[in-house]
């Protein structure tokens, strides 16, 4: 798969470390892509024996830092949400209609970026019963 290009090469590496971790169904935009190298797995230790990571502007770069580097993860995608849905309990969706940065494995940038129609459309009560598949791309509607 061909991952998606950053929004913004020229802000790599500018943003916080610190993000939520997964969720939300769906995505706007990837802003970077990240790799994440550990001191206690092999990693040179450049952080006061912390954690650290790199950013990239392609999948491409990020991957092949990271079968190169000692200690270090797959790629990450930080991405924004500008709306998103949250699954507070199972099966309890809501449409939350704000801004999130978010990092996530990147095969879940196999799923399609969000419409203006998607979130509507997933929570619809006329929606099949197979929605998260369709959302995650993994079956088409019918």
């Amino acid at each position: 798969m061909a991952y998606p290009k950053v929004l913004d090469p020229s802000k790599v590496g500018s943003y916080p470390a610190t993000a939520k971790a997964g969720g939300g169904f769906v995505w706007d935009e990837v802003l970077e892509y990240r790799v994440w190298c550990h001191v206690r797995e092999g990693a040179e230790d450049s952080a006061d024996g912390s954690d650290y990571f790199y950013a990239f502007e392609s999948y491409e770069e990020a991957a092949k830092f990271s079968s190169d580097t000692n200690g270090a993860t797959n790629p990450l995608a930080l991405v924004l949400q500008r709306e998103y849905i949250d699954e507070a309990s199972p099966g309890h969706y809501t449409h939350v209609k704000e801004e999130r940065v978010t990092e996530w494995p990147v095969e879940f940038l196999s799923r399609p970026r969000r419409t203006k129609s998607t979130i509507p459309d997933f929570l619809a009560p006329d929606a099949p019963q197979n929605r998260l598949e369709i959302l995650r791309g993994q079956v088409d509607q019918v």
